[in-house]
């Protein structure tokens, strides 16, 4: 039952309803879901959260941050408004939860239908995962259909308190119930590398440490903390982007093909190659702070008023990582994340070895570049002659640009996706609690060293690539840099 697709009567609790998860992209996602028709006939969304709202503010809330183009759009979110009501209570309180079964049961009521099934998105910060968990299956917990728990990351902070949390969830909600998101998992080109890793014959005789000298896979923010350093500070940007979206994104990169696309088939794969990487050493990592920008229009991390002083919780981090197998023993996969930088882009580059015996001296490498968003895009870099008498060489491209290729196909949203599999029972593209460990257990070490040693990151302008010694942190592990002169067309 766990693991089937959900039909007929459905009732979808957000808990943490008021937040800005929920408005910002939980809601906008079930919206997506409902006007595309994907949701289950019946379905019916209830938000909890300890904001005392009434129904009508609580609309005008979720009115406010949904894309809304055209007037039959709006007439449509209107229709789906509907079926959202909001109960608001503690998340510690067995009488607001029994309120809030109450409500749901009314609901439940309202519509004939012999399964009853609940599923539980945990649009909330960690600190209150376990007590929600508890309340939720104490008062909440459908015994006349399926039930399922969407948690959203952070899992923890380090591999203890993962484990901590992991532990107080099981006895609660099995494995098959449980979804925890990592929403870069949905997103198209991450899901796309599947299919062009093992349904491209060319890609796979050229995937392995003979062929592939490095690998970089870059996430780059515009923005700054804006006002929400306090939190950010908690975490870090290595807990907040690279110990999850970055290093999934390298499982499906690096992991061998799965003997089936069933759920657990991949996800076998995806924990057997983070095994096989061995904890981040401290060597093999630089770590920076954004301060004012140089024209000083834009703050420093620290003049956030909401961030401790003296802070020395990194906004930018980039670390090589080791995979210690037969593929790919020796390359280095270098991940890099930051905010406050010059541009904003998630992109996986993978630079090819040199040509041996080159008689073209001066020809760059072959570099594949899977451009995750914005502008999706996968372009592949290779040498070409001049058009000409000479033989001289330029880099050109072949270049699968989404927007020209697929102008007519609407990419959707990384929750609607993910969401879609929640009620379809796939557990492809969630993290799975053995994965979650594996995972934990490569950033572990070096987040205790800088969180105890007080580490000190380097500084760096807001709206700049980052420290200064990035690009010689990356090319000290063989990335040779193109000609300056190279602009790939599709890039903006």
């Amino acid at each position: 039952m766990a693991n089937v697709q959900l039909t007929g009567l459905t009732t979808i609790i957000v808990l943490g309803a008021s937040g800005d998860l929920a408005k910002k992209k939980t809601y906008p996602a079930l919206f997506g879901l409902y006007r595309n028709g994907f949701l289950p006939e019946g379905t019916r969304i209830i938000g909890y959260a300890r904001s005392n709202l009434s129904l009508q503010e609580f609309h005008n809330r979720l009115f406010e941050y949904a894309k809304l183009p055209t007037d039959p759009i709006k007439e449509q979110f209107k229709e789906f408004l509907k079926i959202c009501t909001y109960i608001s209570g503690q998340y510690d309180k067995d009488e607001d939860y029994k309120r809030l079964n109450k409500a749901v049961e009314e609901v439940e009521s309202t519509i004939e239908s012999g399964n009853k099934n609940r599923v539980f998105y945990m649009a909330l910060p960690p600190s209150v995962f376990i007590p929600v968990g508890h309340g939720i299956k104490k008062n909440l917990y459908s015994n006349k259909g399926v039930n399922r728990l969407i948690v959203e990351k952070p899992f923890g902070m380090d591999l203890e308190s993962s484990r901590e949390l992991g532990k107080a969830l099981a006895p609660l909600w099995r494995e098959d119930e449980t979804y925890r998101i990592d929403h870069y998992l949905g997103k198209e080109m991450v899901k796309n590398l599947l299919i062009i890793r093992f349904a491209n014959v060319f890609f796979g005789a050229i995937w392995n440490r003979q062929s592939i000298a490095n690998v970089q896979i870059t996430f780059k923010e515009k923005i700054g903390t804006e006002g929400r350093g306090g939190y950010f500070d908690e975490f870090g940007i290595i807990r907040d982007v690279m110990q999850n979206h970055l290093l999934q994104i390298l499982s499906i990169v690096a992991m061998e093909r799965p003997i089936s696309l069933n759920s657990e088939d991949v996800r076998d794969e995806k924990v057997r190659v983070l095994r096989c990487i061995p904890p981040v050493e401290q060597k093999d990592i630089i770590l920076g702070q954004y301060t004012k920008s140089e024209d000083d229009t834009k703050p420093g991390y620290l003049d956030d008023k909401t961030v401790p002083p003296g802070s020395n919780c990194p906004t930018y981090a980039a670390a090589t990582l080791w995979i210690n197998n037969e593929r790919w023993e020796g390359v280095p996969f270098i991940l890099k994340c930051g905010k406050a930088l010059n541009e904003q882009k998630t992109e996986i580059r993978v630079q090819f070895q040199h040509v041996p015996g080159n008689v073209f001296k001066n020809a760059p490498r072959n570099e594949l570049v899977i451009r995750v968003q914005p502008n999706e895009a996968v372009y592949m870099k290779m040498t070409n002659k001049l058009p000409g008498l000479s033989m001289d060489t330029v880099i050109s491209e072949l270049d699968l640009t989404y927007q020209r290729r697929f102008s007519d196909l609407k990419i959707p949203d990384a929750y609607e996706a993910l969401i879609l599999d929640v009620l379809k029972g796939d557990h492809s593209n969630f993290v799975r609690d053995d994965e979650l460990d594996a995972a934990w257990k490569i950033f572990t070490p070096i987040l205790h060293k800088i969180d105890n040693e007080k580490l000190k990151p380097d500084p760096y302008a807001y709206g700049s690539r980052g420290p200064a010694k990035i690009d010689e942190f990356v090319a000290s592990y063989g990335f040779k840099r193109p000609s300056e002169t190279y602009n790939w067309p599709g890039r903006q």
